[in-house]
């Protein structure tokens, strides 16, 4: 049923939303993984950023694309918790620091162990719009246990603008969207963050709404 229920939600709302009412400017859509397990990395500066991320997906797939969500915020009502299990199919992350880290990334590990395709946001949460925030370890954590799985870095530029941080109002932006090269191994979190930071910033330079602003 909750396939049936995501289905309609991305072909009745998200998709005609993202593809007319948004101008989408893609690039590399032939390094989006289609098959998981995998790792998407993004940067997060709107709610919008997971939906466009999905709907790059045929309807026949997007039951196995599932974004990483923070549990205290979309699991704080019933409403939204319902869209968000059920529309969505979120993989609930509690950043409460209240969990042992073994336990920490356990929904992430069922997903992809069930070949599904993750959505995740190494900054953690929201930053300003079109700016990025610092890179956290969390993602670090989780690559390192699962070293044959490979993370695929998408760098997002305009959908802040279209419903930045704290406001309810959409509004029509153009966006990009670029998706690169998988992230090479690291050893260690300073590599990590130093690779997927400089992996952004190469793909920032790919944006045309980006070059647009200055």
């Amino acid at each position: 049923m909750n396939r049936i229920i995501k289905i309609l939600f991305f072909a009745l709302i998200i998709k005609p939303l993202v593809l007319i009412v948004l101008g989408i400017n893609l690039r590399g859509r032939e390094k989006l993984p289609v098959k998981g397990p995998a790792i998407i990395a993004a940067n997060h500066n709107s709610h919008l950023d997971a939906l466009v991320l999905m709907s790059l997906y045929p309807l026949t797939s997007i039951h196995k694309i599932r974004p990483v969500a923070a549990a205290d915020y979309f699991l704080s009502n019933r409403l939204l918790a319902w869209v968000s299990l059920h529309c969505l199919d979120i993989v609930p992350f509690n950043r409460s620091g209240h969990v042992d880290k073994d336990k920490l990334f356990s929904g992430c590990h069922q997903a992809l162990d069930n070949g599904d395709i993750l959505i995740l946001f190494p900054e953690g949460s929201r930053g300003s719009p079109e700016k990025i925030s610092k890179i956290k370890k969390g993602l670090f954590y989780l690559a390192r246990e699962r070293s044959d799985i490979k993370i695929t870095p998408i760098a997002i530029y305009g959908l802040g603008r279209a419903l930045p941080r704290g406001e309810a109002l959409f509004v029509p932006f153009n966006c990009d969207v670029i998706i690169g090269d998988p992230l090479p191994d690291a050893g260690d979190s300073t590599v990590f963050i130093k690779n997927i930071s400089q992996s952004f910033a190469e793909l920032f330079t790919q944006c045309l709404t980006r070059h647009s602003d200055k």
